[in-house]
């Protein structure tokens, strides 16, 4: 029998504000879409964790034996920089501030996209669809809500009537917000913006002679509007209803409530059952950004090459560490953090790999694996709590070393189903990877050599030997081997 028949899933959904019990559409079938990134620069952690987050809850879904289309967007034009209504198109922006064509921004950063999300060891969604690869699906949405009597034309763009939309139906109602508040804290229109009201939103934007991304259009050359993408790439493969719709929490308010809003003004009905949003992540207790030096890139954390960190972390102690907060809370980032994760998560490597190994039993085992496995499923079927399968996987490895060391005992029967559930969990569903711990990839004879030769270098260096110093550093690097001094001593990295 399935595991998805003997287990009920629930899920928090933003739009009702409570966990529900998860129904598909389809009996045995999920339809899930996430937002991907906009690519014009390389992707930043926060984005990250919200795609590890998700990848998490796919990686679950086929683990239970659902058949998953996940789709997960590439912005590739018509995300205006700052969110706005107005202004250059990110991509465009940076191809002009580079001197590139769009197309090589996108080509760029999709690349490394892609190549950070295999390092976290993603599995790709199972359609990668783009905004451009769409337009035409777009301007047909947008002649059905014009039909309708939502939106409205002028000067070449298109704007969805938010107004007009609210008389018979619900905006705000994802985010909590009433349009008669948002009307009152809003200024009035300046002279030169064409919108009837502050909150109508574009559906598509003329083109300005300078504008470098453009398509014609019945209302002239131009370009969709940000919010428009994400539902004509959603419902085109999953739909006019859908099940799960995920992203960023920043994304809740306007973007995912536009969505709701075209749909509804298109389709006539919701266009989700089920929204999911992930928190963001923080960095020493603050916000990333670059603009105050507080931000981190993923390779710069797997290489060591930053001044934030006191060593080089693996992309999978990294993923380990965002699997230990549930996907819902905010989490925060620092070295003290990562070198507590990465040494839960070499804990975790050890008894993995001791739990096929363990001595067994003919009485009854001391342990009671499926009690315990039951626990793991129970942990994940709470709207995907994955801090608590840690510590459910924890409990396990408190009884593997127990069983190890032969102060509890464990039958050959409750051994195999232990060793399978473990790895199911640690690999299949939280997607760690085991050739990622330092031992395993430099082995732990090439770590005792290396802390050798940087106890001589420190002797060379207290006799102020330092050619001996200097050239034991240099060689090292062009070895591949990165020394870092710190206040507590020196690291390396490989």
């Amino acid at each position: 029998m399935p595991l998805k028949n003997s287990q009920t899933l629930k899920i928090y959904n933003s739009l009702t504000g409570k966990k529900e019990v998860f129904k598909p559409i389809n009996v045995g079938h999920i339809g899930m879409y996430v937002c991907g990134p906009t690519v014009y620069s390389n992707v930043h952690l926060g984005n990250c964790r919200t795609f590890m987050s998700f990848d998490m809850i796919f990686r679950y879904f086929k683990h239970l034996g659902y058949k998953v289309r996940y789709v997960r967007n590439i912005t590739d034009a018509g995300h205006l920089v700052d969110d706005a209504e107005d202004g250059e198109d990110k991509i465009a922006k940076k191809a002009r501030l580079e001197q590139l064509e769009p197309m090589e921004v996108v080509q760029r950063y999709t690349l490394d996209f892609h190549s950070i999300l295999e390092k976290f060891n993603f599995l790709p969604p199972s359609i990668e669809p783009t905004a451009t690869g769409h337009i035409i699906e777009q301007i047909e949405i947008i002649k059905e809500i014009l039909e309708k009597g939502f939106a409205y034309e002028i000067n070449g763009s298109v704007y969805f009537n938010v107004a007009k939309f609210n008389e018979t139906h619900e905006y705000g109602k994802l985010s909590g917000r009433k349009l008669e508040d948002m009307i009152a804290n809003t200024r009035e229109l300046a002279a030169q913006d064409e919108k009837k009201n502050p909150q109508d939103f574009a559906l598509w934007k003329k083109a300005e002679p300078e504008h470098i991304m453009r398509w014609p259009s019945p209302w002239g050359d131009g370009f969709p509007g940000w919010h428009l993408e994400c539902t004509a790439m959603s419902t085109k493969y999953l739909g006019e209803t859908f099940d799960i719709h995920g992203g960023g929490m920043d994304l809740k308010f306007p973007h995912h409530e536009c969505e709701i809003a075209q749909a509804e003004a298109c389709n006539g009905h919701s266009p989700v059952n089920y929204w999911m949003h992930a928190n963001m992540l923080t960095l020493n207790g603050k916000k990333m950004a670059k603009s105050t030096g507080n931000s981190i890139l993923p390779n710069e954390i797997f290489s060591g090459e930053n001044s934030i960190l006191s060593k080089a972390f693996s992309p999978s102690a990294v993923r380990f560490f965002m699997m230990q907060a549930h996907y819902t809370s905010i989490l925060d980032i620092s070295n003290d953090a990562l070198l507590a994760s990465e040494k839960g998560f070499q804990k975790l490597m050890d008894a993995v790999g001791n739990a096929e190994k363990l001595p067994t039993t003919d009485k009854t085992s001391s342990f009671d694996v499926s009690v315990w496995r039951q626990q793991c499923y129970d942990a994940m079927n709470d709207d995907f709590n994955s801090p608590i399968l840690v510590a459910k996987l924890f409990d396990a490895v408190k009884q593997i070393n127990l069983i190890k060391e032969e102060k509890e005992t464990i039958s050959k029967t409750d051994k195999k189903l232990l060793s399978q559930t473990i790895n199911d969990f640690v690999f299949d569903v939280l997607g760690l990877e085991s050739k990622n711990s330092i031992d395993e990839t430099g082995t732990d004879k090439l770590s005792g050599v290396v802390e050798l030769l940087i106890q001589l270098r420190k002797e060379a260096r207290e006799n102020k030997d330092f050619a001996t110093s200097d050239k034991i550093r240099d060689q090292l690097a062009a070895l591949g081997i990165q020394l870092k001094d710190g206040k507590e001593g020196t690291t390396f990295s490989i």
